[in-house]
Order: structure tokens, then C-alpha cells, then sequence
């Protein structure tokens, strides 16, 4: 639970959570989830489209092109895994430290502790594999996609169409769920893709190797 929360029901002498906060607070919890999922995926599809496309910009073989989009996949979600296991362990340390003074607060002042357990917390071990699953499943998109077409020029084609098409649906998803217009969200995320892809072919194009 985040300490301004906590600092607020200690202003109004609120330690107390009825049911309805509880399911609201869930539902929201829920929704952040949901949210960073999309996040996690949509981050996965973009690295790996661009790198992919990078590496078919310099080698025209289809097992190139895959294996940098496998080694792609699995290097960005350790690093998902880890850089998330690191966040919400400092954010769970901060929570728990905040309780801990909230709890010694009351004591001191002879009112009730009904504050939140350690249960309640949000756990980085789930938060990390969370994270990387869900880059992993981003991943599988551009590389399911080069597995299809043995042909360079048509295999690049397949894999920006087809990750455009699902970095419009993650944007659009993403926005639905964090309350922002859909279609302004959705063009956006895409053209930010377009932009990263383009980038990183046209920066490897140079360096082709003719076969």
C-alpha cells in the first residue's frame, strides 16, 4: 500500500478498511497488473522486431534472423525479470518500513492496529516472472512470424505487419486499461514502433553482407 495512503488514514484516523475499499483496492491492483503485462509485451514485440529486422538488414538467412530474436527474447527477459525483482523489492522494503511506523504510531497513541499484513504486499518473485513472461510472449510474435516466409523481402515484410498489427492491439489495450483515448494511444505506440524499426534497419542496411 503506498505511504501516502497510509499517511492519509493516519491524518483522518481511518485504520480501519471496510469491504468496499478492499474490492476497489483489488479491482486496481488488477487493472496495474493487467496493465504492466501489456507493457512487458508490448516492450518484447518492439526489442525483438528491431532487432530481428537489424540483423535481416545485414544477413538474409532465416535462421539468422531467428536465432538473434531467440537470444533477443531471453536477454531481455532476464533483464525484465531482474530489473522488476529489484523495484518492487525496494518498493515492498519502503511499504514495510512505512507500515512498521504506522503500527508504532498507534501503539504510542493507544489506537487500534488494523493495517495491512505482509500478504498483502505486492511480491517481487511474482512481479518478476510476471514481467518476463509476459516480454517472452511479445517476443514470440516477430519470431513466429520469420519462421513463415523463406524469402528475405518477403519475411521482412511479414514481421513489421504483423508487429504493427499487435502494436496497435497492445496500444490500444494498454490505453483502454489506464483510462486514455484508444485510437490517439494506438497510432502513437505504432508510429513510436515504426520509428524504432526503421532506425535500427536503416543504421545495420550499410553493413550488409552480400551472399
Amino acid at each position: 500500500m503506498a505511504p501516502q495512503t497510509l499517511q492519509s488514514r493516519h491524518e483522518h484516523k481511518l485504520p480501519v478498511v471496510d469491504d468496499d475499499t478492499d474490492q476497489r483496492t483489488e479491482r486496481v491492483q488488477r487493472a496495474q497488473w493487467l496493465r504492466a503485462a501489456i507493457l512487458g509485451a508490448n516492450d518484447g514485440l518492439l526489442s525483438t522486431t528491431s532487432l530481428m529486422l537489424g540483423i535481416g538488414a545485414i544477413r538474409h538467412d532465416r535462421w539468422s534472423m531467428v536465432l538473434s530474436g531467440l537470444a533477443g527474447a531471453l536477454a531481455g527477459a532476464c533483464s525484465m525479470a531482474v530489473g522488476e525483482f529489484v523495484s518492487v523489492s525496494m518498493q515492498r522494503d519502503i511499504e514495510e518500513a512505512t507500515v512498521s511506523q504506522y503500527a508504532k504510531t498507534n501503539t504510542m497513541k493507544g489506537e487500534e492496529n488494523n493495517i495491512i499484513g505482509k500478504e498483502t504486499l505486492p511480491s517481487p518473485y511474482k512481479a518478476a516472472a510476471a514481467s518476463a513472461l509476459a516480454f517472452l510472449c511479445g517476443s514470440f510474435v516477430p519470431i513466429a512470424s520469420a519462421m513463415f516466409a523463406a524469402h528475405n523481402t518477403v519475411r521482412t515484410v511479414v514481421i513489421v505487419v504483423v508487429a504493427s498489427l499487435a502494436l496497435a492491439l497492445f496500444g490500444g489495450v494498454g490505453a483502454q486499461l489506464g483510462g486514455a483515448p484508444i485510437r490517439v494511444s494506438a497510432v502513437r505506440v505504432l508510429v513510436g514502433g515504426w520509428i524504432a524499426m526503421a532506425i535500427t534497419y536503416g543504421l545495420l542496411k550499410p553493413f550488409e553482407k552480400e551472399e
